[in-house]
């Protein structure tokens, strides 16, 4: 029996689009407890726009320094839907933060809040924070990188509801797909290192020495210190040992420079970078970066990104820095972060 073919009329698309209607759901939204953390973490292994930050594993580990007011969205009857991962921000109490613990949150789903769907969420989430007291919402989007399948839907939700985009981080990141030369500049430095005897090693193990390294990097640099202490990133390894590795180059058995790698299912992110000022000299970076970008390629990763170079909420941008990272043939990414207006 061969293939049949049905004309398709004007009336008949009008019923199939009035039925679509008529099967509207109905959203409702349930403040989390510690008692869904593991209906929260089996349902997050399901959606396509997330990693293991979002897991309450993840969160845990400093779940003191927050007050969590996440959402569980549930249909009519009562299927988990998605997932919102939320805060109180910690500088406007009157607002809440998706998420202040990690650099991006989003409204998470396994693929059933699209389109109006996705409007339906925001609308009863936005609805329930303002019962609670809440003025505004500030929500920072998955980078699109991270979207293992397109799941922009929030971002044409947020546009409906009148959201104001009040920040704007620049990162850099390579496609590993489709990887441009990277510059002479970061040629010459990887022959240099090379050269100079600079070995690259991977492990757990080195992660104190590093972390020495790190504070004094950022102390020298930004008079600051790194977000997790040592001892909280090796707890995180512990917990996601297939998701957080540490790279290190090392001069004469002394580790000289290094990065975290943060490891999902389609990028590889360089959570923190540093260098000692030998380290500087003699450019061991560049044989630890290309080491790393070679690995994430070969483990067939899609993306490598080396994160952001903005500060002061994306209105400073480090030149410098930034075009450092785009010798190694990486392009702009950027992070976006919305406001919304809770109550009329």
């Amino acid at each position: 029996m061969g293939l049949q073919y049905y004309k398709i009329d004007s009336e008949m698309i009008a019923e199939i689009a009035g039925q679509c209607v008529a099967d509207k759901k109905y959203l409702k939204v349930f403040p989390y407890t510690e008692s869904d953390a593991a209906l929260w973490d089996r349902f997050i292994v399901e959606i396509p726009m997330a990693n293991f930050l979002h897991s309450r594993r993840y969160l845990s580990y400093h779940a003191e320094r927050f007050q969590d007011i996440s959402l569980l969205i549930k249909d009519e009857k009562n299927r988990l839907v998605g997932l919102f991962l939320a805060a109180v921000d910690q500088v406007n109490r009157n607002c809440v933060a998706s998420h202040p613990g990690i650099t991006y949150g989003g409204m998470l789903h396994a693929g059933s809040l699209y389109g109006e769907k996705m409007l339906e969420a925001f609308e009863v989430t936005k609805r329930y924070y303002a019962t609670q007291g809440f003025e505004r919402l500030r929500y920072k989007a998955v980078p699109y990188i991270y979207h293992q399948s397109p799941a922009s839907d929030d971002i044409y939700a947020l546009f409906r509801l009148g959201a104001v985009r009040y920040r704007c981080d620049l990162s850099c990141v390579i496609d590993l797909t489709n990887r441009p030369q990277t510059s002479q500049r970061r040629k010459r430095g990887l022959k240099k290192a090379l050269k100079q005897g600079v070995e690259v090693k991977e492990g757990a193990n080195f992660a104190k020495h590093f972390w020495l390294v790190l504070e004094e990097n950022l102390a020298r640099k930004h008079g600051t210190r790194p977000v997790h202490s040592v001892e909280e990133i090796l707890y995180l390894h512990s917990l996601f040992p297939q998701n957080i590795k540490f790279t290190v180059g090392l001069l004469d058995s002394q580790v000289i420079a290094g990065v975290v790698l943060f490891v999902s299912p389609l990028v590889v992110h360089a959570q923190y970078i540093a260098s000692s000022m030998v380290g500087y000299k003699v450019d061991a970076l560049d044989a630890v970066f290309e080491h790393c970008i070679e690995k994430a390629r070969a483990e067939k990763a899609r993306y490598f990104s080396f994160g952001i170079s903005t500060e002061s909420e994306g209105q400073y941008l480090n030149q410098g820095l930034y075009q450092f990272k785009t010798e190694f043939g990486g392009g702009g990414v950027v992070h976006d972060f919305y406001e919304v207006q809770l109550k009329a």
